[in-house]
């Protein structure tokens, strides 16, 4: 199965470093990002495990929970947090979940099904309070991701859901109603409003200069 936005997040029973937790029911009315890992103990993942962790407080101010996910077991992970928080000095505090069968990740589509070997792709897959997926980002196991992207993203995602926005690229938010910039770096124009959001959003349709 291979998971697309807005699709339904599949309702599973996954055993974790903090205990059996029911995928998506446990987080009902809660947004979650559950993130995948080739394996424990490597470079890349420890780094990138110590980032999600370094940003939590942020991910959850957003009302957003952390869950990770590699393709060994639980006392594969334990041995691994407990390495990270004595050469490291960081505690991981979110939930990672026992995929040592592959069920998991292949329930997701989070094994590339051309790879050379079993292990899971470095995927981040947001869900929202609805238990909808509304992102899905996919890097090679190779390359490490940007813990501050996927907040931006995030950021992105829940304002959207409850305003009428054009993300710009560096992410600061262009509101197309209440008409407020929070950025005036760059100058541009504001394309025609011919979709029916942004008529929605400025019913006269006019420009504004910024």
């Amino acid at each position: 199965m291979k998971l697309s936005l807005r699709d339904k997040f599949p309702e599973m029973t996954v055993d974790t470093t903090k205990g059996q937790i029911h995928l998506p029911e446990d987080y009902h009315g809660k947004w979650f990002i559950l993130f995948s890992h080739p394996a424990d103990f490597t470079p890349v993942c420890t780094t990138e495990f110590v980032g999600f962790q370094k940003k939590k407080k942020e991910f959850d101010a957003l009302g957003v929970e952390l869950i990770g996910l590699s393709v060994d077991n639980l006392e594969s992970h334990r041995q691994w947090i407990q390495w990270i928080k004595e050469n490291i000095y960081v505690q991981i505090d979110f939930p990672v979940i026992d995929d040592e069968k592959r069920l998991v990740s292949e329930t997701l589509g989070l094994i590339q099904p051309n790879a050379d070997d079993t292990a899971t792709v470095r995927a981040v897959i947001i869900v929202d309070h609805n238990g909808k997926v509304r992102t899905i980002l996919e890097y090679p196991k190779e390359i490490g991701r940007s813990i501050d992207e996927i907040l931006r993203t995030v950021k992105a995602l829940k304002l959207a859901s409850t305003k009428r926005f054009s993300p710009r690229q560096t992410g600061r938010i262009m509101r197309l109603s209440g008409i407020k910039f929070y950025s005036t770096e760059v100058k541009m124009m504001i394309r025609l409003w011919i979709r029916k959001e942004a008529f929605a959003a400025c019913p006269t349709g006019s420009f504004i200069k910024i």
